[in-house]
């Protein structure tokens, strides 16, 4: 077994052949696949799959509410203990969404956001919205990414309003480092889900994007029907008006992916963000400044 996990880490220390065998193959016919196998619950499919799992990767079911799964989509989208995820409760401060690795964050300047070094992407691309992304200029953004083995279920980062859901149908390039590197306007690229909110308390507009990938074209939500089918294919919004306390589940990923969040002006990093830093869901991301005297937030 460490043999193996040391070859398994030596391939994907290489770039190139992490970009191949990530990215290397009909990623949507795939996708699919898996999407069907992971839901099989004959017991000796179940039992191998997850052992192949843990080998790939490093899977903690510590904090797990259910130790024992009915298929692998079961692990997958797993529920977590009760308080497993405290949320930081000061209203000042935006909790993190998910369990992630903290990836690229700043300022929104003049509607573009920094892929990686050396590429940078246009928020009105990603939000297929260029009002939408006029609404968001000179604010903050932090890009989170869930590796295979996290928790996949992502939560109200605050008291909030969900005012409007568009689901973007895309390609499903992986979205690990590598690819980054290699594929211009990767998150522009892929299937997505915009969720527009507003604070409960202030009405500031928080906006998360969450990015499926190869393997995980699956975005859930809990609080909207969202399309199924042939109706996935096409882009898709409605309208809605669902009131979320802070913490509470607004959906989850049928495996892994990023998540962007996107404020507008009036956010700044929490102290201790780091790129390539570990963040769960629940701990402080963002915190609110004051608001200008006069403002209506």
């Amino acid at each position: 077994m460490p043999m193996i996990r040391a070859v398994i880490a030596r391939l994907a220390g290489s770039d190139r052949v992490n970009f191949l065998l990530t990215n290397a193959f009909p990623r949507r016919l795939v996708t699919s696949f898996i999407g069907w196998f992971a839901r099989i619950e004959q017991p000796l499919v179940r039992d191998v799959s997850l052992r192949l799992w843990r080998l790939f990767s490093d899977l903690d079911l510590s904090d797990a509410a259910e130790t024992r799964f009915s298929s692998l989509h079961a692990c997958f989208t797993r529920q977590l203990r009760e308080g497993a995820r405290p949320f930081v409760a000061d209203p000042a401060i935006l909790a993190s969404p998910c369990d992630a690795i903290v990836g690229t964050y700043g300022n929104i300047t003049d509607g573009r956001l920094l892929q990686v070094k050396g590429f940078c992407y246009r928020l009105g691309d990603l939000l297929d919205d260029e009002a939408h992304a006029l609404a968001l200029a000179g604010g903050t953004y932090v890009t989170l990414r869930l590796t295979a083995a996290m928790y996949h279920r992502f939560h109200a980062p605050h008291d909030c309003v969900v005012t409007a859901v568009t689901h973007i149908f895309g390609d499903v390039w992986n979205v690990n480092p590598p690819t980054l590197r290699r594929v211009q306007r990767l998150y522009c690229r892929n299937e997505r889900a915009v969720i527009r909110t507003q604070l409960a308390a202030t009405g500031r507009a928080v906006t998360l994007v969450p990015v499926a990938a190869v393997l995980v074209a699956g975005i859930r939500l809990g609080f909207i029907d969202m399309p199924a089918g042939p109706a996935r294919k096409t882009r898709w919004s409605a309208a809605c008006h669902a009131a979320l306390r802070k913490g509470a589940e607004m959906g989850w990923f049928e495996h892994g992916s990023t998540i962007i969040v996107l404020t507008s002006e009036g956010f700044s990093v929490c102290p201790g963000i780091k790129q390539g830093s570990t963040i769960r869901a629940g701990q402080a991301l963002l915190q609110m400044m004051p608001l200008p005297a006069g403002s209506d937030g």
